[in-house]
């Protein structure tokens, strides 16, 4: 079963769920929070404020949706050490597709308040860059594992910036041939 961007929950079909999260995504990471609005979320993703409202409840329980890291990190870390690297850069490419966006980078361009902003960076680190830390073995584990999270939210932002570079343009399999063994070395700490 195909889950949902940011909640881990299947998608449904013909309800704009996908495009509310997309949508909301991109407001939450361009406009602090009191900017964004529920009607303007709706206009982005092609559905109703009240199909909102049903879906998620309030604007604040959908930002707390959209700062979710977990589902994610479950992807990105479903693979054992010796063959994670090559995993995290097809499993990034993989969720880029279907999101229609990158899954990480919000927690760098997230422009709210700094209430929003710690939100994002703490949930981060806790779902993400600890939770990798738990699963490197060897000595210097947390050092690793934040140089992995700004390798993937690296290689997120270089393929945003150069759309449709060489990077997008290329196979999955060809940048992980590149971009993994990098990634293998920081997790095997060699």
């Amino acid at each position: 079963m195909t889950t949902a961007p940011g909640d881990g929950t299947a998608p449904e079909q013909g309800t704009g769920r996908d495009a509310i999260l997309r949508a909301a995504r991109r407001a939450f990471a361009l406009r602090a929070y009191a900017e964004v609005t529920l009607r303007g979320i709706a206009a982005d993703a092609g559905v109703s404020p009240s199909l909102i409202v049903k879906r998620f409840g309030s604007k604040e329980q959908l930002f707390h949706t959209v700062a979710d890291f977990q589902p994610v990190a479950d992807e990105l870390f479903a693979a054992p050490p010796a063959s994670l690297g090559r995993h995290l850069v097809l499993t990034l490419l993989r969720l880029r597709d279907e999101f229609r966006g990158d899954p990480l980078l919000r927690v760098v361009f997230s422009l709210g308040r700094d209430d929003e902003r710690t939100l994002l960076r703490d949930r981060f680190r806790e779902q993400v860059t600890s939770r990798l830390s738990g699963l490197l073995p060897g000595p210097d584990g947390e050092l690793r594992a934040e140089l992995i999270a700004g390798q993937l939210l690296g290689l997120g932002a270089t393929l945003s910036l150069h759309r449709p570079g060489a990077g997008n343009l290329a196979s999955p399999e060809r940048v992980a041939d590149l971009y993994a063994p990098g990634l293998q070395r920081l997790i095997e700490g060699d």
